[in-house]
């Protein structure tokens, strides 16, 4: 079966991988669509060695077909259309208080373990969650990434009417403002890159581009002053980390949704006092936002075709991660791993 395997900084290398057969509690899968994460630009960046065993196949938004059932697996069946919640939560640890998704013996599969950019992956049964007739098999790599927003959202209690402010419009910042939407948040995208905006406004948001006007000024605009009850931090820049705190009002909410590694970042921690703001971690997702996010994309609302930048195959996979360096426009990549 042919897979992918990262094997050092800037390069992967075409193979062949054994399908795996399904153990006590293991499902074997024909994976279909692979979406190229943040994460995997890291790993492919050089700078997750110390994690990911080499060579590895990684990738993890997936969806797929079930190939093969092992002993004692119920809750799906030869042919059943899936998405897989790539987490092995290993045991139970105090530390956690039952929140296995950022508990202490988390594995996350595709990164700790061998991932998706293959034909054949076997991944525990209770990953899998079931498609819904009519969602395509694209689009339904789409949904590890909209249960990351979902879970964001969720982190950030939004309630109908409250303005949202989603600073950063790239893929996850965009699903973001969808399962907003859905809420029924007033959304507002604050985003740099002018194609980003571009598209952006073609699907209905409202957009501000903070390098050529004031953020604080229109976001005081749009809101008749009343500010952002709910901002998420989604770019991972210290221009956005700034404007989280100036944009919130009294007992506002800030949703750290990027990761920031690297350099440190100055907060305004005198605004959480002065407003008695919060701020919010979020990470990952847990299994109610996978059934969540399958609702929404069941529901047509999210135009998934025009967030694909490009799909390619499993052989010209190094040629995709070298395309998304240099394409900060970008969205979603896809990989057939069956083409």
């Amino acid at each position: 079966m042919k897979a992918a395997f990262y094997s050092e900084k800037g390069k992967f290398i075409i193979g062949e991988s054994d399908p795996v057969k399904p153990g006590k509690g293991e499902v074997r899968l024909n994976v279909a669509y692979c979406g190229v994460c943040g994460t995997d630009v890291h790993i492919f960046h050089g700078v997750m060695d110390q994690r990911v065993a080499r060579p590895q196949t990684v990738g993890h938004e997936a969806s797929a077909t079930v190939a093969e059932i092992g002993e004692g697996v119920e809750n799906v069946k030869v042919g059943d259309v899936v998405a897989v919640r790539p987490l092995h939560f290993g045991a139970p640890h105090p530390f956690d208080k039952g929140n296995a998704h950022v508990g202490k013996n988390l594995k996350f599969i595709g990164i700790d373990s061998p991932g998706a950019f293959q034909k054949s992956w076997t991944v525990p049964a209770y990953t899998l969650h079931k498609l819904p007739e009519g969602l395509s098999l694209e689009h339904g790599a789409f949904i590890e990434p909209l249960s990351v927003a979902c879970h964001d959202v969720k982190i950030g209690r939004v309630k109908q009417g409250e303005n949202c402010l989603v600073i950063g419009g790239g893929p996850i910042g965009t699903l973001i403002a969808y399962v907003l939407k859905e809420k029924g948040a007033n959304v507002f995208i604050s985003e740099v890159n002018d194609t980003r905006l571009e598209l952006l406004s073609s699907l209905g948001f409202t957009t501000i581009n903070p390098i050529k006007e004031n953020l604080v000024e229109q976001i005081g605009k749009l809101t008749g002053e009343a500010m952002i009850d709910c901002a998420f931090e989604v770019s991972g820049s210290a221009a956005g980390v700034e404007a989280m705190t100036e944009v919130v009002n009294a007992r506002g909410r800030i949703v750290m949704v990027a990761i920031h590694g690297g350099e440190k970042k100055k907060v305004d921690l005198f605004k959480f006092f002065w407003s008695e703001l919060e701020l919010l971690g979020a990470r990952l997702y847990q299994e109610d936002d996978y059934e969540e996010a399958i609702r929404i994309a069941a529901t047509g609302n999210i135009p998934f075709e025009k967030l694909i930048t490009k799909v390619d195959v499993l052989d010209n996979i190094q040629s995709v991660f070298e395309e998304i360096d240099h394409n900060p426009a970008g969205m979603k990549y896809l990989i057939n791993c069956q083409g």
